[in-house]
């Protein structure tokens, strides 16, 4: 059995080995760098990933390749491998393009989606209602339920699109933009912001199938969030202006 963080891994076949190991390693480093536990630019050693995870030189350049494929980590001859950075100009076209791409999705599964894909909606909504946005003890942190529950709410809105292409393009926007509202929340901003409520107006106007109030709550939520770091971004050093 190897370990790979938290990770545990246990192997039927030597031929699995190395792609398990990377496949984990991928995942915490993925996991790491959306969390903001990795900073944006902060050098990424290979050596001393090795020696963290316990696993070869190969599995960690090769999981930080996939990551780099994601857009996650740069990759230079030079400097080697780091987080990518983030700014307020990256911030404003990812927001722009995930308004684009999941509002077509979101058109789309309202257009195509069944009952029980508005069942799945609600039960996905209901879910993440269920959990605090932040911890009691500590406001400058999301919740990690929270957070989990609020991708599955997300991915379930667009899910009956009817289009892999575009609910992967989707995925990739949604990890680019969750560094920055964790990077955002570190700092408190001006006055709390009503998710919950912004949350109510998506599922409302899905219920009715208005799909041009969808949407527009949607691009609103999303507008929402930039706002929000860019209040918070004098106080986040790790965003280049």
């Amino acid at each position: 059995m190897s370990s790979v963080g938290d990770v545990d891994l246990s192997f039927g076949a030597d031929t699995e080995r190395p792609r398990s190991l990377t496949s984990a390693v991928q995942e915490r480093l993925r996991a790491d760098i959306l969390a903001t536990r990795l900073l944006p630019g902060q050098k990424l050693h290979i050596a001393g990933l090795a020696k963290q995870f316990s696993v070869s030189l190969a599995a960690v350049r090769e999981a930080l390749s996939r990551l780099v494929a994601d857009g996650l980590v740069l990759a230079s001859d030079q400097r080697g491998f780091r987080v990518s950075p983030v700014s307020l100009a990256d911030l404003a076209d990812v927001t722009q393009s995930r308004i684009d791409i999941e509002g077509l999705a979101l058109r789309r599964s309202i257009e195509r989606g069944d009952s029980a894909w508005l069942s799945s909606v609600e039960t996905a909504w209901e879910a993440l209602r269920a959990v605090p946005y932040r911890y009691p003890d500590d406001p400058s942190v999301h919740y990690e339920l929270w957070v989990v529950r609020h991708r599955v709410f997300h991915r379930t809105l667009v899910s009956a699109c009817g289009s892999q292409w575009l609910l992967g393009f989707r995925d990739v926007l949604h990890e680019q933009s969750e560094r920055y509202r964790r990077l955002s929340i570190r700092r408190e901003v001006g006055q709390p912001r009503d998710v919950d409520a912004e949350h109510a107006a998506i599922v409302c106007a899905v219920r009715r199938r208005d799909a041009d109030a969808a949407v527009a709550a949607l691009s609103s939520h999303f507008a929402t969030t930039m706002q929000f770091v860019q209040l918070a971004a004098p106080k986040i050093p790790e965003v280049i202006r």
